[in-house]
Order: C-alpha cells, then sequence, then structure tokens
C-alpha cells in the first residue's frame, strides 16, 4: 500500500514514522490483533513523547482496516466504538 498521501497529511516527520513503523507490523487483517496492536502502539508512542489525536488516530485505523475483510472491518468498527465510549 502506498502512504505517500500521509507526508501532505499535515502530521509531523516523526508521527508519520512511528505510524509506519505500526502498519509494517499489521499484517494480520484481524480486528481483535489489531486493536491489541493499536493500544500497544498508543502506550508506546507515549512513552517516546507522541500523541496522536482522535483524527490521525482515525486514520490510521482506517489504514490498518483495508487490510481486513468486510467481516473483519465490522469487528474491528464494534471494537473501536466500544473503546471510545469506554474513554467517555
Amino acid at each position: 500500500m502506498d502512504y505517500d498521501f500521509l507526508n501532505n497529511s499535515g502530521i509531523s516527520p516523526e508521527k508519520i514514522k512511528f505510524l509506519m513503523q505500526f502498519a509494517a507490523q499489521n499484517k494480520s487483517g484481524n480486528a481483535k490483533e489489531m486493536s491489541n496492536m493499536i493500544l500497544g502502539a498508543m502506550n508506546n508512542a507515549k512513552k517516546e513523547g507522541i500523541q496522536f489525536t482522535p483524527n490521525e488516530t482515525d486514520m490510521v485505523i482506517e489504514i490498518l482496516k483495508q487490510n481486513m475483510s468486510p467481516e473483519e472491518q465490522r469487528k474491528a468498527d464494534q471494537l473501536l466504538h466500544l473503546m471510545r465510549n469506554m474513554r467517555n
């Protein structure tokens, strides 16, 4: 997949580097694995002093969902909805 659009997204270079490394790790196309990876990645980002806006997080999730079947995408959307409700 071509991620060149990230360079024009307004996201800082350090975040883009982090996102590229993260995206390279998630090839499974499995919603449950994706949610675990997102939580781990966000914890790692926090340790490195990197914080993502909700829009940036949504962009990452949409990128990751592209490798999923329609059923797994639906599961991912449900998991993300639950996660967002837990934060609020």
